[in-house]
């Protein structure tokens, strides 16, 4: 099921200038594809105002995400892999930023479930930040799902 959310909505960047441009650009595939909308990625950036840095799931990983309050118009899941690691609030260094976008919240659990039982595997993790093509990140999910 994740590999099939995530076909065309894997994106590579070699930096980015901040925690929030790394929030925009990994919804990018989500928002191209009408799945979101500009308030839903300004909810997740709002939220790691208010909240700090809980999205940095582990180390090297976030998964913004928001209360579904208009924003979302289809579940959806987008991955950001960056070459050189973006700082979020607290030193939180991170290369991976996995949007996630449901509906409902039914969704929402369904698809943290998959994505943290595929990121509790250190070899996968480590292979997913080493990854160097969309083919390689879903192919990687498959062998997991």
């Amino acid at each position: 099921m994740l590999s099939k959310h995530l076909e065309s909505n894997v994106v590579f960047s070699k930096r980015v200038s901040s925690w929030e441009e790394a929030i925009k650009v990994a919804s990018e595939p989500l928002l191209n594809k009408d799945f979101i909308n500009q308030s839903y990625v300004r909810d997740m950036i709002e939220n790691v105002h208010k909240y700090g840095p809980y999205i940095v799931i582990m180390p090297g990983v976030a998964m913004p995400h928001a209360r579904n309050e208009g924003g979302v118009i289809k579940t959806g899941i987008s991955f950001l892999k960056l070459d050189t690691p973006v700082l979020f609030p607290e030193e939180k260094e991170v290369g991976i930023v996995i949007v996630l976008a449901a509906e409902d919240s039914s969704g929402h659990m369904d698809l943290l479930s998959d994505l943290s039982s595929l990121l509790i595997e250190e070899d996968i993790k480590y292979k997913l930040e080493n990854a160097q093509s969309e083919e390689e990140i879903i192919n990687l999910i498959k062998m997991v799902e």
